[in-house]
């Protein structure tokens, strides 16, 4: 028997069978939805074993939904993304991601988003839009790379601010939301909605490793997401449990659930290294794990620093501080 699992505003509920599940849509069609077999969840109304498609609301008019732009990811440990812009399409980028444009590409400072930029959106919709990013740790401001010209192309490049990967997402086929780590935001076509993800459990919020606030990225465009290291992706059945590493977590789906568990006993909390919690994602949905969170990495790099107040183990040299002589990383 086929079972349905429905998701609203982040929350899901199911299982239900066929009958259930038409009921459920007929009664609350503003969500999306997931059985076995899908590749990913898919809003309500698209879906017409529901029954829902007479209630679908018309296609959204040319110029309101994100920008299709097309982009090539180059590199392979120090990644950048090139996205190519035809006349009138811009990109959206946080402040100081820029690697190079050309010079028909116009770079504007917007407040908030940008999501809105064009559309006639007022004052307070702004304040809104750059209010979510302050309480995510992001700058009031990011900026809009368009298309001046009136013809061809033009391209613009925005570059990774450490080792890793770069991950192109398209929206539409995620369920058009997906919920990031703070800070792995890159940059995306312009249309998508820089939002913020509030964790409901108070124990996930205070040890999940991303605090109270995940940053949330909502829309039908390209958005380009940077993880430090390599990245996993893991589909995850209904009700199937992951336990990741809490800086480990890059993002995931609408529809998986985050929350935290203890390691294991005394012992492992405070010999293991892994710390006192874990992160459990629960699904059905998709989850990106990144092999090296900047935390760690910046950890290892602030602890073999003589200056930081690291200790110099001189890659395992007997000669200690002459080593250092030697070797010319020690002055009188």
């Amino acid at each position: 028997m086929e079972q349905w699992y429905f998701s609203y505003g982040g929350n899901r509920i199911g299982p239900f069978d066929a009958a259930q599940a038409r009921e459920q849509a007929r009664r609350n069609p503003d969500g999306h939805c997931w059985k076995e077999g899908f590749a990913a969840w898919k809003r309500i109304g698209d879906v017409p074993e529901l029954g829902t498609t007479a209630s679908v609301p018309p296609p959204l008019p040319r110029g309101a939904g994100a920008d299709a732009i097309d982009y090539r990811i180059v590199g392979s440990d120090m990644q950048f993304v090139e996205i190519e812009l035809d006349p009138g399409e811009s990109a959206i980028a946080e402040a100081g991601a820029l690697m190079y444009k050309e010079a028909v590409v116009r770079m504007d400072t917007v407040f908030g988003d940008g999501s809105a930029a064009g559309q006639g959106a007022g004052l307070m919709d702004k304040l809104l839009g750059a209010g979510k990013r302050v309480l995510s740790g992001e700058s009031l401001f990011t900026t809009l790379f368009t298309h001046a010209g009136a013809r061809g192309k033009a391209r613009v490049a925005f570059a990774a601010p450490y080792p890793g990967t770069v991950m192109a997402m398209n929206l539409a086929e995620l369920g058009g939301r997906l919920i990031c780590q703070k800070d792995s935001f890159l940059c995306a076509a312009r249309g998508v909605r820089l939002g913020i993800w509030l964790q409901k459990r108070i124990l996930t919020a205070l040890f999940g490793g991303e605090g109270f606030i995940m940053e949330k990225l909502e829309g039908d465009g390209w958005v380009f997401v940077h993880a430090g290291g390599t990245v996993v992706e893991r589909q995850l059945a209904p009700g199937e449990r992951l336990d990741i590493d809490t800086g480990c977590v890059v993002a995931f789906t609408d529809g998986v659930s985050m929350d935290v568990q203890a390691v294991g006993g005394i012992k492992s909390m405070l010999f293991g290294g892994e710390g006192v919690f874990l992160a459990t994602l629960t699904g059905p949905g998709r989850v990106w794990i990144q092999s090296l969170p900047f935390s760690r990495l910046a950890g290892r790099m602030l602890a073999a620093a003589p200056q930081g107040g690291g200790q110099r183990r001189g890659e395992g040299s007997l000669l200690g501080g002459l080593g250092d002589l030697i070797g010319g990383d020690r002055n009188f």
